[in-house]
């Protein structure tokens, strides 16, 4: 029986059984180092490349499209960089006011180099204008990097509509598209989108922490950002992290064979909890349109968010305040959406995964009504 309630999936996951499985047993029994010219050393070449074709399925892609990486963030920093400090090209950066601290804190680095950016501000539901992307396009647009779907409040950019506009007005800039919270929840469609660079991290769908990948549209010339022994095609090297990467790509495999079926569960269990709160509690208050329906954010005004999570803590139910990679401070998208202080304060995220059900969802809804009867003693 589970003795606990886990609903912070966007944060991380747990690792699916088949990727734990197949890590295992490279780490003890195909340990070879995929450089090495012999056999053992060319079965664990085999294993990556099978992973990278598996990365490469779920992103659409082709697999000499995809690079290897630590994490989301070093692919986001390889793809901005990269971009940006390409001989030649201009100084202006697009991204949003509602990007990941991956990317934000990133080109916040490259206006110290001399760089200008433009933040993209959202509506009160944290959608992005594509009328506003129109407008802030100049003649010296190197990059326009964003999110596909907001890891805070679920809501889902016009990636489509935004590559289109890009390429037609300012056709030497780079689009660059972080999907850590898409993949595996939407369809991948480089092509369609007109992305030169997709980041994507494996830990957010069931493979190990410490394993990422970058897609590098085909034709797409950058600099790496370390320099070494030329292991991924002199982009990122470093011994390949074997049991991550074929982690990563068992996960891939697994999540993409059960997408639609992933989908339409978490979408059942969305409902159930909007349903919840709403018998429960009148003035709550959601904040972004949760158009993926595997993050959602609600606020209780009037409790701080500290509370309600050490209280639910307690029940064995666990949610956050916002983003993991923030900690300790006021979400910058929620304040983005400008809502009232009480209102960001308040709120919690909840996000799920195929793996939770309708009993974690009751448990959830509990454990806040004790959370109100508690404040209100």
């Amino acid at each position: 029986m589970k003795k606990y309630i886990y609903l912070d999936h966007a944060a991380t996951t747990a690792v699916l059984p088949e990727a734990a499985a197949l890590a295992c047993q490279v780490m003890t029994e195909q340990f070879g180092n995929p450089s090495s010219v012999h056999k053992m050393g060319i079965e664990a070449s085999g294993i990556v490349e099978t992973a990278r074709r598996h990365v490469a399925a779920i992103l659409n892609a082709e697999p000499s499209e995809i690079t290897f990486t630590s994490c989301g963030t070093e692919a986001t920093n390889t793809a901005i960089f990269g971009a940006c400090r390409r001989r030649g090209q201009g100084k202006h950066i697009i991204t949003t006011a509602i990007e990941h601290a991956a990317t934000l804190n990133t080109v916040h680095k490259l206006e110290q180099e001399g760089f200008e950016v433009t933040y993209l501000q959202p509506d009160a539901d944290g959608h992005i204008s594509v009328s506003d992307l129109r407008e802030a396009i100049r003649p010296d647009t190197v990059l326009l990097t964003c999110m596909l779907a907001n890891n805070e409040v679920g809501t889902v950019l016009p990636v489509k509509e935004f590559g289109k506009i890009l390429k037609k007005k300012a056709p030497k800039a780079l689009f660059h598209i972080d999907a850590v919270q898409g993949l595996a929840r939407l369809p991948i469609k480089p092509k369609l989108w007109n992305a030169d660079f997709i980041s994507v991290s494996g830990h957010k769908i069931g493979a190990p922490k410490g394993i990422g990948a970058l897609y590098i549209k085909k034709g797409t010339r950058i600099a790496p950002l370390m320099y070494g022994g030329g292991q991924e095609r002199g982009m990122r090297p470093g011994t390949e992290a074997v049991p991550n990467i074929a982690a990563f790509g068992e996960a891939c495999r697994v999540r993409l064979e059960q997408m639609d079926e992933n989908y339409a569960k978490v979408q059942a269990l969305c409902d159930r909890l909007t349903a919840g709160i709403a018998a429960r509690f009148s003035w709550a208050k959601y904040n972004g349109k949760h158009d993926i329906p595997h993050v959602v954010n609600v606020s209780f005004p009037g409790c701080k968010s500290e509370v309600l999570l050490r209280i639910l803590e307690m029940h064995d139910v666990y949610v956050s305040s916002g983003s993991a990679c923030s900690k300790g401070h006021r979400s910058h998208v929620l304040e983005a959406l400008h809502l009232p202080p009480a209102v960001i304060d308040g709120s919690i995220r909840v996000s799920f995964s195929r793996d939770n059900t309708e009993a974690d969802v009751d448990a959830l809804c509990q454990a806040l009504l004790h959370a109100k009867q508690t404040l209100k003693g």
